[in-house]
Parts: C-alpha cells; sequence; structure tokens
C-alpha cells in the first residue's frame, strides 16, 4: 500500500552546543542566586529541560533569557535564545516565525564575529528556508556555510548538518544519497552520546528506508527512535515514532498491528495540541478495521479524522480522508456517496497543485522585479554620472564646451541606447525563466499525481476488484442482486480505465521510455481509436532525435493542444501531424479540416488554450504562423532549434 499514510520527518534547528545538563530540579534551585549573563545560561538550560514535555513553558523560560540578554547587553544570549526558541517554533509548525527569529540571530551573529554561531544561525535560517519549501534558497545557505562548519571541525555541528543535508535529499527525492548522509550523521551522534538528535535522526534515515519499500530497514530505525524518545522523555518524538511504526506495518499488510501504536500516537498526539498528528492517527485506526472488514467502526474513526481535517483546514489530511471515506463506501455498496468522496478529494488534490504551481510562479515573479528593479538602479546611476560630467565640462572655454557637448551628448545617448537595450533583454530572460519556471513545476506536478493516481489509486482500485471477484464466488445472490453486483463491476472496471486515461494524459509512459516520436504516434492512435477525429501522423528524422526532456515534454504538450482545439472547437474530422527534424531544424505542422476562423482574433483572445501554446512556444525560442479561413480549416507551422 502505498501514500496511505504521511511518515512524520522530524528536522529541527541546531540547538546549542553539547553540554551536562543538571538535574532540573537543581538548575531551579540555583536560579534565585544567580546574576547577569550566568542567569542568561541557566535560564537556557532550565528551557531545555522542558522541550520535550512541557514545550509552552520552555518558551517563557526562553523568552525571560532573551529579555535579560537585551537588558544587560549579552549578544551571544540573544543568539542562543534565537537557537533554542527557533527549535520549538519548528516543533510546533510556526516557520514564518522561526525564520524571522533565525533571520535575527544570523545578523548578530556575523555582527560580533562568532564563527561558531555564525554558522549555527545561518543553517538555521537554511533549516526554515527548508520547512517553508524554498528549496533554493536553503540550499544556497547550505552550501554557503558548509565550509565554515568544516573549519571550525566541531562533530556535534558536523552531525546535524548532515542530518539537515539528508532531510533535504529527502525532499528532492534521491532517496539513496539522503540515506548515505544520514548513516554519517548517525554514526557521529552516538559517538557525541545526544538521543534527541540521534533520535531524529534515525527517524529521518527511516523515512528514506520507507520511501524505498525497504521496511525490515525502517522499522529497525522507527523502533530505536521510539526506544531514544522513551529514554528522553520526549513525546513529540515518541508521536512520530508511533505514527510511523504504524505507517510500516500499513505498507506491509500487516494490519493486526498497527491499530495499538495509532492509539499510543492519538493519546499523545491529543496531549500534545496536534491536529495534524491527531488526524493521521484517527485514520490509520480506521485502516486497520477497514482491512479487517469491520466497516461500522472504520467509518466512525474515519469521520473523527475528518472532522480535525475541516476543523483546522489540513488540505493534505482532508485529500487523504476523502479519498479513504470513498473507499469505505464503495465496500459497503453505496456507490453515490462513495462518489461524492472521490469528487471531493480530487477537487483538493487539484487545489493543492494549483496552490503548488501558484507558488512556484509568484517566486518567479519576485526575482523578476527584485532583477528588474536592479537594473533601473543601475540605469539611474548611469544617467547621473552622465550629467555630473556634463557640468564639469561648463567650465570650459566657448569652443570646448560646445564641442564637449556634442561628444557627451552622443556618449550619453549611446549608453541609454545599451541600457534600454539591456534592460528590454533581461526583461525578456527574466519572462522566458519565470514561463519556463512554470512550465517545469507544471509537468513535476503532473508526473507525481500520474504517478500517484496509478501507483496509489490504480492499485487500490485494482485490489477492490479482486477482493469483489472472490467475495463473489462465495455470496448466494438473488437475481436482482447478482445483476447489480455485476453492474458495481463493471462501474468499478470503468473507474480503473479511466483512471489509467487520467494518469496517462498527464504524463505519457511512453514519452519518459521511448521518446517523443512514439509517445506522439501512441497518442495520436488513442485519438484514433476513439472515433473523435481521425490523425495522420508523419515523422522525419525524429526517430533517432535526442531532446532533452523538458523540450520533449512541451513539444508534445503544444501538439496535445492543438488537436485537443481540433476537436473541440473547429469540429473536424480529418487531421495532420507532420514533425520533422532537418540540420538541427525542427518543423511541427498540425492542420484540420474544421470550421476554421480569422486569426485576427488570437491578438485579442484570452483562451488558455491558445495562451499556453503560445507561452510554450516562446519558452522553447521558437516562431509560429497560423493561416486559417472560416469555413477553410486550420493550418499552424511552428519552427525551432532541436539542438
Amino acid at each position: 500500500m502505498k501514500g496511505v499514510l504521511l511518515s512524520v520527518s522530524i528536522l529541527l534547528s541546531i540547538s546549542v552546543a553539547a553540554q551536562e545538563l543538571l538535574n532540573r530540579d537543581s538548575l531551579l534551585r540555583l536560579l534565585p542566586q544567580s546574576r547577569d549573563s550566568a542567569r542568561v545560561e541557566l535560564l537556557i538550560q532550565i528551557g531545555q529541560q522542558y522541550e520535550g514535555s512541557e514545550p509552552e513553558l520552555s518558551k517563557q523560560y526562553y523568552r525571560q533569557a532573551r529579555e535579560l540578554s537585551k537588558k544587560i547587553g549579552y549578544r551571544l544570549g540573544e543568539i542562543k535564545f534565537v537557537t533554542n526558541y527557533t527549535f520549538l517554533l519548528n516543533m510546533q509548525g510556526y516557520y514564518d516565525s522561526s525564520l524571522q527569529f533565525n533571520l535575527e540571530g544570523e545578523r548578530i551573529a556575523n555582527e560580533i564575529r562568532h564563527e561558531e554561531y555564525m554558522a549555527k544561525t545561518a543553517f538555521n535560517t537554511g533549516n526554515s528556508y527548508r520547512l517553508l519549501e524554498e528549496y533554493e534558497k536553503a540550499l544556497a545557505k547550505y552550501l554557503d556555510t558548509y565550509p565554515l562548519l568544516e573549519r571550525l571541525d566541531n562533530p556535534f555541528m558536523m552531525a546535524q548538518a548532515l542530518d539537515i543535508i539528508q532531510g533535504l535529499y529527502t525532499e528532492l527525492k534521491q532517496y539513496r544519497r539522503s540515506i548515505n548522509y544520514g548513516k554519517q550523521a548517525v554514526e557521529l551522534l552516538q559517538k557525541e552520546g545526544h538521543p534527541i538528535l540521534l533520535a531524529i535522526a534515525v527517524n529521518n534515515l527511516g523515512m528514506n528506508y520507507t520511501k524505498l519499500r525497504l521496511y525490515d530497514s525502517a522499522l529497525i530505525c522507527y523502533q530505536e527512535s521510539l526506544q531514544l524518545s522513551l529514554e528522553s522523555e520526549n513525546k513529540h518524538l515518541e508521536s512520530a515514532a508511533y505514527l510511523n511504526i504504524g505507517d510500516v506495518y500499513l505498507k506491509s499488510l500487516q494490519y493486526d498491528k498497527i491499530e495499538s501504536y495509532m492509539r499510543k500516537a492519538l493519546l499523545l498526539s491529543k496531549e500534545l495540541g496536534s491536529f495534524s498528528s491527531q488526524a493521521i492517527a484517527y485514520r490509520g485506526i480506521s485502516y486497520s478495521h477497514f482491512y479487517r472488514r469491520q466497516y461500522e467502526s472504520a467509518r466512525k474513526f474515519a469521520d473523527s479524522s475528518l472532522a480535525l481535517a475541516l476543523q483546522h483546514q489540513l488540505k493534505p489530511e482532508l485529500q487523504k480522508t476523502y479519498a479513504h471515506l470513498a473507499n469505505l463506501s464503495y465496500a459497503v455498496q453505496q456507490h453515490q456517496e462513495g462518489d461524492q468522496y472521490a469528487i471531493k478529494a480530487a477537487e483538493i488534490s487539484d487545489s493543492l497543485l494549483n496552490e503548488s504551481i501558484q507558488k512556484r510562479t509568484i517566486e518567479m515573479d519576485k526575482k523578476y522585479q527584485s532583477a528588474l528593479k536592479d537594473s533601473q538602479i543601475s540605469l539611474q546611476q548611469a544617467s547621473l554620472k552622465v550629467k555630473t560630467s556634463w557640468n564639469y565640462a561648463l567650465t570650459g572655454g566657448a569652443a570646448a564646451l560646445l564641442l564637449l557637448s556634442l561628444l557627451t551628448y552622443r556618449n550619453y545617448r549611446q549608453r541609454q541606447r545599451i541600457q534600454e537595450q539591456r534592460i528590454s533583454e533581461l526583461e525578456t530572460e527574466k519572462q522566458l525563466a519565470a514561463t519556463g519556471a512554470v512550465l517545469r513545476g507544471e509537468e513535476q506536478e503532473r508526473t507525481r499525481l500520474a504517478k500517484d493516481l496509478h501507483d496509489g489509486l490504480g492499485g487500490m482500485l485494482s485490489g477492490i476488484k479482486y477482493t469483489l471477484h472472490t467475495v463473489k464466488g462465495n455470496l448466494v445472490l438473488t437475481p436482482e442482486n447478482a445483476q447489480s453486483f455485476e453492474r458495481s463491476l463493471d462501474m468499478l472496471d470503468s473507474s480503473i480505465r479511466e483512471m489509467r486515461r487520467v494518469a496517462h494524459n498527464m504524463m505519457p509512459e511512453a514519452l519518459v521510455k521511448f521518446g517523443l516520436d512514439t509517445a506522439l504516434q501512441d497518442f495520436c492512435n488513442d485519438i484514433n481509436q476513439s472515433g473523435a477525429l481521425q490523425v495522420s501522423y508523419q515523422s522525419i528524422g525524429l526517430k533517432d532525435t535526442e531532446l532533452e526532456q523538458t523540450k520533449a515534454i512541451t513539444i508534445y504538450r503544444i501538439v496535445q493542444e492543438l488537436l485537443n482545439n481540433s476537436m473541440k472547437h473547429a469540429a473536424a474530422r480529418h487531421a495532420l501531424v507532420q514533425i520533422s527534424n532537418n540540420e538541427n531544424q525542427l518543423s511541427i505542422t498540425v492542420e484540420d479540416d474544421g470550421k476554421g476562423f480569422d486569426p485576427i482574433i488570437l491578438r485579442q483572445s484570452r483562451g488558455i488554450g491558445w495562451t499556453n501554446i503560445q507561452h510554450r512556444i516562446e519558452f522553447l525560442k521558437g516562431r509560429w504562423d497560423v493561416d486559417s479561413q472560416p469555413g477553410k480549416g486550420t493550418s499552424v507551422h511552428i519552427e525551432f532549434s532541436s539542438s
């Protein structure tokens, strides 16, 4: 079973240097007699003692340490407040606040030139960017800081850095590389003897084994993380370990072992106020009952998960719970209700995809606006320099003034033209970069969704079909019920075929495995088989041409959109697709015998289809021509470099 539950990844800020902490009561007894910086250090240590069990009380001690540090001018105390306070903010999901505190801590560390804390605060800032899914900023921060970390030769900090890099490679889905860094982190932390950070690193290592379906290795990691969290009395890590162990048993089909771990996780997550973990735990218990055919109790726990997800707007959990409720409804023959839940799950999935694409677009727009602003500032500075030169020239004689004025004016105009041309080029480059980022983000999300549909939902539906076929042979049904049962099986078959068709359209497998020529041939054949349009496909010199995958996907989407226009809008009966590669010049022609249109309307058109085609052609730096007349069909010709 794939993608049923969200495994919990724990990756925290780098805390202060390892130190031997006194007993909590002993620290509290020392507090009244302490003064100045010693009192700040004591408040920090007391806060650390409460991190795992009473996080809000821990934050109170950290805030006291910060206020006292500001009062006495103890800058190092302010930094230690940041490194410890953001540890808790990250645990509680307040990533925006954590980023602001970490940036402030990094600024103070750079001001006082404290190399150890320069490294710590920089890595914590990178971790905040990672948690906010700003991976480029995170990676840049890690790469900039790592040489400083190596120069410090601090095994404790190196271990934490390795675990952070492990987490980043996990986000990038490079699980085997992530495992290499995770093993190094675990080895160093075992030597350093820090049980909490060791539990985190081991938990993250288990995450990678789970992703690679190495469930035995993952279970060993999670059980070790659980033992360490129990020894250190850290309830956050304990809850995560229970959820992950239950997830492994679910994925390895050991349904009788799931519930006990999910119930323990549920109790802890309620105590800690983690609504997301509660929703996951409820859904895990529901799965345990579902696979044991205890449908009524499974529905009760699924409804509890749904209520939490709705109340706190936990969209990823809401989508998974709706999908699970759909399966529950189908299992008890409530097909209409199951369809409604399936539609809701699909709507939320689409919403998450749109949010992801919109977020990437906004990020690219911010970068573009920043670059444009820098260009404008440079232009203003250049203009100011020219004006200054002009003023100096006025002090010369009349003849020299005239000559110098002419030369300066010519130079000014030339520089201005160069600046304007450069700004125009920068704007074009940024627009193309933004378009490319959006297209790549869209294809990545299409690929992810297609994989989730095919491997996750497809496997689930196939399993349900197999179960129903097995149950059928053991049931005694009336003729009317038998007919209804057969209709349900037919509907399930139709659902599986439709799901596979959607997954194929989102990211054709032939395109990834066999290249553009085969993928286009398959696409045209599929249209022919559907009877919606008769398509003739011809390719010249394309079969042996190796195209970069992003370019191949973009070309495929262009042809796909043009043929969709022929079917939906042109009412065409026949179409021709020709694609040829001659001396690194790729040409595409798509013609149909539809009703045609006046090409002038494309200049005012705001339709998504034509806009997407135009953006993709611009991204490939190509040119296109549309030849069409009302009643005489349409011909679109596109050319660009294949190198």
